[in-house]
C-alpha cells in the first residue's frame, strides 16, 4: 500500500537516510550520525512548512518496505518555466529483501504525477548507481550540474 508520509514518520525517512547512504558505500558510522543528527530538525522544518513531501510503501507485512522524498526548493525563473519551484527527489529507499518489485517505480511516479498536479515542471535527482536505469526509463537526463567541494 503506497500512503504519504506524515510528521510522525520522520524517524522512519531518517533511518531510510542513513540506510541510503550506507548501500551507496558510506561506511563511516561516526558520519552517518552527524548527518541524521543534523538532517532530523532540517527535516521537520522542511515538512512543517509543506516544503518536504514524503512516501512510503508498506510490505506485505505491514511494515515500511520503501520511500521517498520530494523536497519543493525555491528556485529563480528559469528557461524551463517561470514557476519559482524545483522539484528534488532524494532518500529513495527500498529494504534490500523487497528490492525489484516495482516500489521504487511507484514512489516515483506518485511523487512525479505530484509535481505535474501542482505545476512543477522541472525536477531533479541524484542518481545511485542501482536507480539509475529506473530514473532514465522515467525519463530522466543528465545535465550539465558540476560542484566543488570546499573546505
Amino acid at each position: 500500500m503506497l500512503q504519504q508520509a506524515t510528521l510522525q514518520d520522520v524517524e522512519t525517512i531518517v533511518e531510510h537516510r542513513w540506510a541510503m547512504f550506507r548501500d551507496m558505500g558510506h561506511g563511516d558510522e561516526a558520519a552517518l550520525q552527524m548527518m541524521a543528527t543534523a538532517f532530523r530538525p532540517w527535516l521537520c522544518q522542511k515538512m512543517e512548512e509543506g516544503e518536504y513531501l514524503a512516501w512510503f510503501v508498506t510490505g506485505p507485512d505491514g511494515t515500511v518496505a520503501a520511500g521517498l522524498g520530494l523536497w519543493l526548493m525555491d528556485w529563480p525563473p528559469h528557461m524551463v518555466g517561470p514557476g519559482s519551484r524545483r522539484g528534488n527527489i532524494l532518500n529513495v529507499y527500498t529494504r534490500p529483501e523487497c528490492r525489484r518489485q516495482g516500489m521504487a517505480r511507484a514512489l516515483m511516479q506518485t511523487a512525479l504525477a505530484w509535481c505535474g498536479a501542482n505545476g512543477i515542471r522541472a525536477v531533479i535527482l541524484h542518481a545511485s548507481d542501482e536507480g539509475r536505469a529506473l530514473y532514465q526509463k522515467l525519463g530522466f537526463q543528465a545535465t550539465n550540474e558540476m560542484r566543488i567541494m570546499l573546505g
